[in-house]
């Protein structure tokens, strides 16, 4: 008897943890989604108007319902329609064939108006982050810089968009760790040909003979966000220049690696 009175005391003890744990973590967005939200993802998301109707209306759904899950603070900054319009398309670019993905792992993006350092300061020197994923005491966060937000749509012709880059971490950090193998979107018999394309790829681009973004070398995890910005903001030019490594992006974007 002792022994079920215990087991049940557990048992009531794990629920009330529990309840407070999903309080602690539920975040509750007021902000409404911008009336205009279409007629800003129409005029400003190049991915958004390669697809047709039935789609984009798919696509529209998924940005509302992101903007109703994820809070977006402005720090120093007015968040305005066109930066829940843009960060929406950032989220959801990177997951778009993947029906039912929602970012367990994030609660709140911070809207920095420029760039800022390591410890967050937006004024003094050695501001050059665009864009972080928190970790630690700012888990389940996101940083981004507005100006770079808006910038990287306004710029038609560029191969770089730090919103994206931040979402595939995400993306990536979805098994566990940030470290270039999306193995929630890789068939375990594409994770050696991939990590062996990208030594080889960090490769030339440490010899100076590539045109992906230098920062891709740093390592692995950074590889990934920088070639998947790449191949959303420019997936012709990446197709022409990188055939291999366009094609196993496009298995592990469209969900046939799995």
């Amino acid at each position: 008897m002792e022994v079920q009175l215990l087991i049940l005391a557990i048992f009531i003890l794990a629920i009330v943890y529990s309840v407070k744990f999903l309080k602690k973590n539920k975040v509750t967005v007021t902000d409404p989604v911008p009336v205009l939200l279409k007629k800003i993802l129409t005029a400003e998301v190049p991915f958004y108007q390669q697809l047709n109707e039935d789609k984009q209306t798919v696509f529209d759904e998924r940005a509302a319902r992101f903007l109703t899950q994820v809070k977006i603070t402005g720090v120093k900054t007015r968040v305005e329609d066109i930066d829940r319009a843009l960060i929406a398309a950032s989220a959801i670019i990177p997951i778009f064939n993947f029906p039912g993905w929602e970012y367990q792992n994030l609660n709140e993006i911070l809207l920095y108006p420029d760039s800022f350092d390591h410890e967050y300061k937006q004024q003094g020197d050695g501001r050059n982050i665009l864009g972080m994923v928190g970790t630690g005491a700012m888990n389940r966060v996101m940083i981004l810089s507005q100006f770079e937000l808006r910038q990287a749509f306004t710029n038609k012709t560029g191969k770089g968009n730090t919103a994206i880059h931040e979402f595939v971490h995400l993306v990536d950090k979805t098994d566990g760790e940030i470290d270039g193998v999306p193995e929630s979107l890789l068939d375990k018999k594409y994770i050696m040909p991939w990590l062996q394309l990208i030594q080889l790829k960090i490769k030339d681009i440490i010899d100076d003979q590539s045109d992906i973004n230098p920062y891709g070398a740093t390592n692995e995890a950074e590889f990934f966000a920088v070639v998947s910005e790449y191949f959303f903001e420019r997936p012709s030019l990446l197709q022409d220049k990188h055939p291999d490594l366009y094609a196993l992006l496009e298995k592990i974007f469209s969900g046939k690696s799995n």
